[in-house]
């Protein structure tokens, strides 16, 4: 339904009752509700917190410098959104604490005209109002359709950026409790905000985006502490469907058949040889062993003979990718199963995958991850992307079936959701210990300084000794080393950082040079080798 008509006409204080909810979002220029189920959408709402947003936004999109913000000692009002005292709090930590002192205009000296002149060219109609830097704040009311226009005009880069911050707000924030319903759909900045009809009460709610860039805006009577958890299954189920995936979504350069031979790839139907270049249509593939498969491409896959040889290799975006693979190695019609499958190979992907010129690189062998050559299913794509950005703070790894402790069996994945488990409870049950985090890596590293002292002195003698192991790549620097606070130890390959508890034990020492291992194999099998690994790390460590 179409609501920009309907707003002057809504009631100004809808939320009457305890369970209900008002949801709205932006879609192709018009505001759009579950009318005929939420409650009425406020004829205007306070803009509350939702101002930090905006200065979150100008300050990636111009690269205004943001130093990070010192709490005090003592602390001062508001603190407690922001850091321990005497710690610290960096800018997308701080958007997803709802920090107001870090973002405050004033201390990150943000001026009336700059800011007009970046904001007023995006901005028209219902949005204007955020090119006047006095109306940021909390107590500024503006109409709902006003504040989801405004989110639509943030560009890209920004958005992209904001809504990578905000995803914590979902594993470690006031979201937790909606992961089972809501996954990593929604990216949104929550808020709190008293109630106009009775004193003591409170509205609460969030605003943002879901993860295909659409404006969200929700309330509902409560605190933004609870309102996530408890209206979760209603915003499943009435928010709209993702139409894809993010921008600036990773991408992932897959080569495909690794593991065979291809003998020619031919148009189908016709007959006709493929050219080298970017694939379009319909294609037979066969192998030298006589067998052929049909793939299909809309320029995403490619082809070079190299030699006599064909090699095809595809460049997927990364919420594309996880849906291949969902595609070739499951069944996405299983849908709890799938999404644990999923968030599975996303995390093995980002932990062990090379990444280079901007990509992952993977092989689609059954060693690494098979991955579909042709387009994703719609059940394959809405699993990815209700599982977007969400990885496990632990190694991860599946396979068809044998369940064991650290790996997701399809089979008693399959089994789990047939009996109506959840994807986090059949993550629970295969990794016991781990829990859901951003594949953004925004949880800050608490850094063991005594941990990366060790290893530091560890590694010549280690070096020498790895020199003589096939597929032993020698780190240029040192890898960072981040307190661990919950969940099982893991290499973080992309950012060269290893993730351990305090180095208090020899099981300590052990566990830091195992994680190391896998950092220095990581482009080689032996890497993935979890037997291979700890022997190895208990010789290094004990020699």
């Amino acid at each position: 339904m179409r609501l920009a008509a309907a707003l002057v006409l809504a009631a100004a204080m809808p939320f009457a009752g305890a369970d209900e909810l008002s949801l709205a979002w932006l879609r192709d220029g018009h505001v759009q509700s579950p009318s005929a189920q939420s409650a009425p959408l406020p004829v205007s709402v306070p803009l509350g917190s939702l101002w930090k947003l905006f200065v979150y936004a100008y300050a990636v999109q111009t690269g205004l410098p943001t130093p990070a913000y010192r709490c005090l000692a003592v602390p001062r009002a508001g603190e407690e959104y922001c850091c321990a005292p005497g710690g610290t709090v960096e800018r997308n930590a701080a958007l997803a604490r709802s920090c107001a002192l870090f973002f405050e205009p004033a201390r990150l000296h943000i001026q009336t005209q700059p800011w007009r002149a970046f904001w007023q060219p995006l901005t028209a109609d219902r949005a204007r109002w955020v090119a006047d830097l006095d109306e940021l704040r909390p107590d500024t009311r503006l109409g709902v359709d006003q504040i989801l226009s405004a989110l639509a005009v943030v560009p890209a880069h920004a958005r992209t950026e904001a809504q990578s911050a905000l995803l914590p707000v979902m594993t470690d924030g006031y979201g937790r409790g909606a992961l089972p319903h809501l996954g990593g759909l929604l990216r949104v900045k929550t808020f709190t905000w008293a109630h106009p009809d009775r004193p003591g009460s409170s509205i609460g709610g969030g605003a943002g985006w879901m993860v295909d860039g659409t404006p969200v805006w929700f309330a509902a009577p409560g605190a933004s502490r609870t309102v996530l958890a408890e209206q979760a299954q209603r915003l499943a189920q009435w928010l709209p469907e993702a139409r894809g995936g993010p921008d600036g979504d990773a991408c992932v350069l897959v080569d495909y058949f690794a593991r065979y031979s291809v003998r020619k790839v031919e148009r189908f139907p016709g007959g006709e040889p493929a050219a080298d270049g970017p694939l379009s249509g319909q294609y037979r593939v066969t192998f030298e062993n006589g067998n052929a498969v049909l793939i299909s491409s809309g320029g995403e896959l490619s082809m070079e003979v190299r030699g006599q040889t064909p090699v095809i290799w595809g460049r997927l975006a990364l919420s594309d990718y996880v849906a291949r693979v969902v595609d070739r190695e499951a069944d996405a019609r299983l849908t709890h199963a799938a999404r644990a499958l999923a968030i599975v190979a996303r995390t093995w992907l980002t932990q062990n995958a090379p990444f280079e010129a901007g990509c992952f690189r993977v092989a689609d062998s059954s060693r690494t991850q098979r991955v579909s050559p042709r387009a994703a299913s719609r059940p394959a794509r809405d699993v990815s992307l209700f599982t977007d950005g969400l990885v496990l703070d632990t190694r991860a790894v599946y396979r068809l079936d044998q369940p064991t402790p650290g790996v997701l069996a399809w089979t008693e994945a399959a089994a789990q959701s047939r009996a109506g488990q959840t994807y986090d409870a059949i993550l629970a049950a295969a990794f016991p210990g781990a829990s859901l985090a951003p594949a953004s890596g925004e949880r800050q590293c608490r850094r063991l300084p005594e941990a990366e002292a060790w290893l530091t002195r560890m590694l010549p003698r280690w070096r020498r000794q790895l020199s003589r192991e096939p597929g032993f790549e020698a780190l240029e620097q040192p890898p960072t080393v981040c307190a661990l606070d919950y969940g099982n130890p893991y290499a973080d390959a992309q950012r060269l950082r290893i993730h351990v508890r305090e180095l208090r034990t020899r099981e300590d020492r052990i566990s830091l040079a195992h994680e190391f291992l896998h950092l220095t194999f990581r482009y080689h099998p032996r890497g993935s080798d979890e037997a291979f690994i700890e022997q190895l790390a208990r010789a290094l460590t004990d020699g």
